[in-house]
């Protein structure tokens, strides 16, 4: 769904059809975003001229828009765009390739997300290039979350402070 460090980010379920980009969240990490909230909060206000609007600034900064995570089930079909070409070198693909979207592990502090290549392969979502697009091919292949499930998995990997 959305790697444990986009939580604290708020978030929404992806949509059929939409497109989105990888950005990286102030987390630090990589996840998807709809390209309109990513280029509303990367939007800078003109350079300040004058002595007083520069010192307005540093004590009232602009505000900025928060960029919503946009979170994908396990399973669901995405379509990578122009997939960057180290990539596809890498894992022998086109530019345009559909991948299945999964989770590789239920270990609390790791990142989990990542996508499923036609050929097995599966690649985290961190490994992947900020700025690249996907498709949200097909949502209707996406496992229901068992939560149960999930529940005894994460009881395997105990919380160390």
């Amino acid at each position: 769904m959305c790697d444990y460090s986009l939580m604290a980010v708020p978030n929404r379920l992806a949509r059929e059809g939409e497109e989105l980009v990888f950005f990286r969240f102030p987390t630090g990490s990589l996840g998807l975003a709809s390209p309109a909230d990513v280029k509303r909060a990367v939007c800078r206000p003109p350079a300040s001229r004058t002595f007083l609007e520069r010192l307005k600034n540093f004590f009232a900064p602009p505000q900025t828009h928060p960029v919503c995570a946009v979170c994908i089930p396990p399973g669901a079909r995405l379509r990578l765009l122009e997939l960057h070409p180290r990539l596809q070198r890498q894992y022998n693909v086109d530019a345009d390739v559909t991948v299945t979207f999964t989770q590789i592990t239920a270990a609390v502090h790791s990142y989990r997300d990542a996508v499923r290549f036609p050929d097995g392969r599966e690649v985290r979502l961190q490994d992947l290039y900020e700025g690249m697009r996907v498709r949200v091919a097909d949502l209707s292949l996406a496992e229901e979350l068992d939560l149960d499930t999930l529940r005894r998995e994460r009881a395997e990997f105990p919380v160390r402070y």
